[in-house]
């Protein structure tokens, strides 16, 4: 087991993500257009539209698509049927799990989700049965060579809580509200974000073994392969002899 498995989590996540990047856009323009209807099509004065839209940007997806699910929301075509829903639940070996998802159609997505714990030998909890493992905060990648004391003293300026390095990987966390903000500071300095987004990060991280722990990533996959579900949070240890197999 590694000491750096908080951040190569973190990494694994995005990865696992960006193999299926057609189905990331539609997530990412869904995420798009139910932020524009509830707060405005302008992300100067809507921050989780500002939000959404750099997470799309930082996958890459196009700016013309982003424009579409912007107008798409304002204007209220086709976001009114959708709402937020989380799940939370314990996979194999009791890690906790919190799953968000976007939806039209609650009963569909909560068998799915339900059927996906139970099929890797989980099991979906009650509505705060583990939501209370983990934090929610605006979490902000920064890769590459980065002076930690001007690192620091511009996260502190955008209003940041935290700055921690791994093996070149900095991680910058902050208040929800103020993520974008602190974007904003640490570009303006010129510093490079791989990605930038609000998380339930696990107060601690709970070992497994490396069977347990396949498992548990093919559970992950499994829920994010659901066109419903936007973010799986867990907090489970990925061995690093498992991260190098994906």
């Amino acid at each position: 087991m590694s000491g750096h498995s908080k951040w190569s989590t973190i990494k694994h996540k995005k990865a696992a993500t960006d193999k299926k990047r057609g189905k990331l856009f539609s997530k990412l323009s869904r995420a798009i257009i139910v932020a524009a209807k509830e707060g405005g099509g302008d992300p100067a004065a809507n921050n989780a539209l500002a939000t959404a839209i750099a997470k799309a940007r930082d996958y890459s997806m196009p700016k013309d698509n982003i424009e579409r699910a912007i107008q798409r929301g304002a204007g209220g075509a086709d976001s009114d049927a959708y709402e937020v829903v989380v799940y939370e639940g314990y996979g194999p070996g009791g890690s906790a799990f919190v799953v968000e998802a976007l939806t039209d159609n609650r009963n569909r997505t909560a068998a799915n989700v339900r059927s996906a714990f139970n099929k890797a030998g989980g099991s979906l909890g009650q509505s705060g049965s583990v939501a209370f493992l983990f934090d929610r905060m605006g979490v902000i990648i920064v890769e590459g060579e980065a002076d930690e004391d001007e690192l620091m003293l511009a996260a502190a300026d955008g209003g940041a809580e935290d700055v921690a390095e791994d093996e070149g990987v900095w991680q910058v966390t902050s208040d929800p509200g103020a993520l974008a903000q602190v974007r904003d500071a640490l570009e303006g300095e010129g510093f490079a974000i791989s990605s930038a987004e609000i998380q339930m990060v696990p107060k601690t991280l709970q070992s497994v073994d490396d069977d347990t722990a396949r498992k548990l990533l093919r559970l992950v996959d499994t829920l994010e392969d659901d066109d419903d579900v936007q973010e799986v949070f867990f907090n489970f240890e990925v061995p690093e002899a498992l991260l190098e197999e994906e």
